[in-house]
């Protein structure tokens, strides 16, 4: 007969959850109380996510969250209900800038979307199809993809998951296991599984800055639509630097500046005038409104394999 030990207690509900379960709710507590669900007031109905980044009240989504609308409606976690005025809306990345017209009690800020890594979990909170608060989780499929919106705008720097987003998520976080807020979840594939994608964090805090500062965005245009890929050791060789990854020209636009100064589908972008360019979020953030109408010089690893210098004339990007 066995001996049996009396002392034995039921493992209660933390001891069980293992790590990924502790990852994903830790998480949800720190950044769930910022996330918010948007309702528009008159013209196009219809609700979405958003979620505040300071404590004074702004709180980021989606431009077509909230485009159209007379008026924002806000709701919190923690039973604030009130209104929000629109500072700002940049189709181009398909963000919106929204002030509530009261302090809130919990916040998100904006972390650094360049950390991130293939395989990493990602977990999105927001509204789906009218169900507050949600959380699903997945990982990070594909870093700096380029995808066209519902609208026909191309956007760029854009981060791709297959942690469960529906009609609602929109403007809600894209969440690292470390707690920061990696992306703005933006868009999923109609008729796909498990793909969907979020604005990346760095983009975003470009375009939060130029809503403050000026009211719109800024934007030069040449005409290309780009990939962060990483950058071949050879390449690295050749041009003298020490850069792991870089930006790839997918498409470049007939006529446009780009194409005007030489630069052709495949070419490696490696430095804005003598700024390196890593990735997708770094070309937004040079390619600014200074730039407009001014030379610029890019730092091309060309499809050649040659390294080469091209001067660019950026424009005014068309709204």
């Amino acid at each position: 007969m066995g001996y049996i030990d009396k002392n034995i207690h039921a493992a209660s509900d933390a001891d069980l959850l293992d790590a990924y379960s502790q990852t994903v709710t830790d998480v949800v507590d720190r950044v769930g109380p910022a996330v918010s669900r948007i309702e528009r007031i008159g013209g196009r109905g219809g609700q979405g996510s958003g979620f505040a980044i300071s404590p004074d009240g702004l709180i980021v989504t989606n431009n077509h969250v909230v485009e159209g609308s007379r008026g924002i409606r806000l709701k919190m976690p923690d039973g604030y209900v009130g209104e929000g005025r629109i500072l700002g809306r940049d189709p181009d990345t398909d963000l919106a800038l929204i002030r509530a017209d009261a302090s809130l009690s919990a916040s998100a800020p904006l972390g650094d979307s360049k950390n991130l890594r293939r395989g990493q979990i990602a977990i999105a909170i927001g509204n789906p199809l009218g169900f507050e608060w949600t959380v699903t989780a997945g990982v990070v499929s594909a870093l700096g993809r380029s995808v066209r919106a519902a609208t026909g705008r191309l956007l760029d720097d854009v981060i791709q998951t297959d942690a469960a987003l529906n009609p609602g998520n929109s403007g809600g976080p894209l969440v690292s296991s470390a707690g920061e807020v990696v992306g703005v979840n933006t868009a999923v594939i109609q008729g796909a599984q498990g793909i969907a994608f979020a604005v990346a964090a760095n983009t975003a805090n470009f375009v939060i800055s130029e809503i403050l500062r000026f009211g719109r965005v800024r934007r030069a245009f040449i005409g290309v639509a780009v990939d962060t890929i990483a950058l071949p050791r050879r390449a690295a060789l050749r041009a003298g630097v020490s850069a792991e990854t870089s930006v790839r020209l997918r498409r470049v636009e007939a006529g446009g500046p780009a194409d005007q100064a030489g630069l052709r589908e495949g070419d490696f972008v490696l430095a804005i005038d003598g700024s390196p360019v890593l990735g997708v979020d770094d070309m937004v953030r040079l390619l600014d409104g200074e730039r407009i109408g001014r030379a610029t010089e890019f730092l091309i690893y060309s499809v050649a394999n040659e390294v080469e210098r091209k001067t660019v004339l950026p424009v005014a990007r068309s709204s």
